[in-house]
């Protein structure tokens, strides 16, 4: 939580478990993530120092058809944030959604209408976006490899 809000500026909003898992000492209703929906040139920002890490490196799987892409980070310290003894170390995930203009109309409450087919982004414009906004590279191997 700590460090989404030094990384954001932003209060953090909590998941809950739906159930109890003991076997992960989970309880119902505990708070077990968080998370910040960030846009604009911050998003740029942190995005950028993000791919940084992962030294602007993708793997093709990381791109879903629906025109979305995500990657994790291992260490929070790796952003630039100084090491805090009494935080730890967390990793993270990011999740980049993209949208082209008008996709209001699938969400909105009066009058809803579907996306057509030609104003959806597919995985082909999300990785065409990510090299040209990023000038990064999109492997095709497997995690493992």
């Amino acid at each position: 939580m700590q460090v989404l809000e030094q990384l954001t500026g932003q209060q953090p909003v909590f998941g809950k478990a739906r159930f109890t898992v003991r076997t992960f000492a989970i309880r119902r209703n505990e708070k077990i993530s968080c998370s910040v929906t960030i846009r604009g040139e911050k998003a740029m920002q942190l995005l950028d120092a993000g791919l940084k890490v992962k030294e602007y490196e993708l793997i093709r799987r990381n791109f879903s058809d629906s025109g979305n892409f995500g990657f994790g980070i291992n260490e929070h310290i790796d952003l630039g944030i100084k090491y805090d003894p009494s935080t730890g170390i967390y990793g993270m995930d990011f999740y980049v959604v993209l949208e082209r203009p008008g996709y209001r109309v699938a969400r909105r409450r009066a009058p809803r209408a579907r996306v057509g087919v030609q104003h959806r982004i597919g995985k082909e414009d999300a990785i065409k976006w990510f090299q040209t906004k990023f000038e990064g590279v999109v492997l095709n191997k497997a995690y493992g490899t």
